[in-house]
């Protein structure tokens, strides 16, 4: 998978992608990240990307031309593929699992736009597919929310993770209704807290049903 991250921050994603499974799915040719700076697009003098919004109000509007302009140069990348372009900002759709899975399935090349200062021209939304929130809390830009979009997918991707590290028992795969059942390991027993004595049992048929049990209640009654 190809992903363009437009930004007017890339330096912030240093560090976070050069670590872990991001990392080693970037060195093993799995995924392609770049960042374009979106003022690289203003043509003024100033390289202005924001402006006073029409109608007065606080805080600045990011500007529709600027981020135009840098989405069609970020399609222009990979000519050969059809982009899928997320803008991430406070008033889009609650971002799932279930649209990671989908992402990660049905998309060559993904583009991510970070919106920052107090948002983005409403005609930016005419430019792209989707429009993503990852919860209901604010923050100071889209860069944080792109990182997680870029976790969440990269980790499904074909051959990214190893058996071991499956995704396909974890929260929100199997059942997004459900969470993943509570894990144990050494030592056995910890400042009088045991592990479970049905997980020392060997009895695969009652461990499995346990682990269902346990995951409906630890889900049930969450709006998560």
């Amino acid at each position: 998978m190809y992903i363009t991250i437009l930004t007017l921050f890339p330096q912030m994603f240093d560090s976070p992608f050069a670590s872990s499974i991001i990392s080693r799915s970037i060195k093993q040719n799995k995924v392609t990240i770049q960042y374009i700076n979106t003022r690289d697009f203003a043509k003024d003098n100033y390289k202005t990307v924001d402006d006073h919004p029409y109608g007065g109000g606080v805080g600045m509007i990011m500007k529709v031309d600027v981020i135009d302009r840098a989405l069609v140069y970020a399609k222009k990348l990979y000519p050969d593929m059809t982009a899928h372009t997320i803008l991430l900002e406070a008033a889009g759709e609650l971002y799932k699992e279930s649209n990671a899975l989908r992402i990660a399935k049905d998309t060559q090349h993904l583009i991510l736009i970070a919106g920052h200062y107090e948002g983005v021209d409403e005609r930016v939304k005419t430019l792209v597919d989707e429009t993503f929130s990852i919860g209901e809390y604010v923050l100071t830009g889209g860069e944080i929310p792109a990182m997680v979009i870029v976790d969440s997918v990269v980790r499904l991707l074909p051959g990214v993770l190893s058996k071991d590290e499956s995704p396909k028992d974890e929260s929100y795969t199997k059942n997004p209704t459900y969470l993943e059942y509570p894990q144990y390991t050494k030592p056995q027993s910890y400042k009088s807290m045991d592990v479970p004595l049905i997980l020392l049992s060997g009895n695969h048929k009652k461990i499995e049903n346990w682990r269902k049990e346990k995951s409906i209640k630890k889900g049930s009654g969450s709006g998560l």
